[in-house]
């Protein structure tokens, strides 16, 4: 459970950071990214993996890249959900999708 706890806090963070390196992403607070995380986590278990589903072949022949788009469409999802989590444009969305993938690695090498 604390593992979790820590978990969650640290993908907080990592949307915290992303807001920092990419213009058009805004958090407004940690409690805004705290619930943009829940939100994303939930679109993703549901949403993302049906899409990711439907299309895996696109996945695949372009290997894995097609699913920061759709990472992205669900970060866009998140952004007209929550209140105080923005994405400006859906560039912005897909480079934020791409640095969080790279922030997630990091952080799943600090926490096994």
């Amino acid at each position: 459970m604390l593992r979790l706890l820590l978990y969650w806090l640290l993908q907080a963070l990592a949307l915290l950071i992303v807001t920092w390196i990419v213009p058009g992403f805004e958090v407004a607070s940690l409690g805004s990214a705290l619930v943009a995380v829940l939100v994303i986590g939930f679109l993703n278990v549901t949403l993302g993996a049906l899409l990711k589903l439907i299309t895996l072949p696109l996945g695949l022949l372009t290997l894995g890249l097609f699913f920061l788009v759709i990472n992205a469409l669900i970060l866009k999802m998140a952004s007209a959900v929550v209140p105080g989590f923005r994405v400006t444009t859906f560039a912005a969305a897909l480079v934020g999708a791409f640095v969080l993938a790279i922030l997630h690695v990091l952080l799943s090498l600090l926490v096994p």
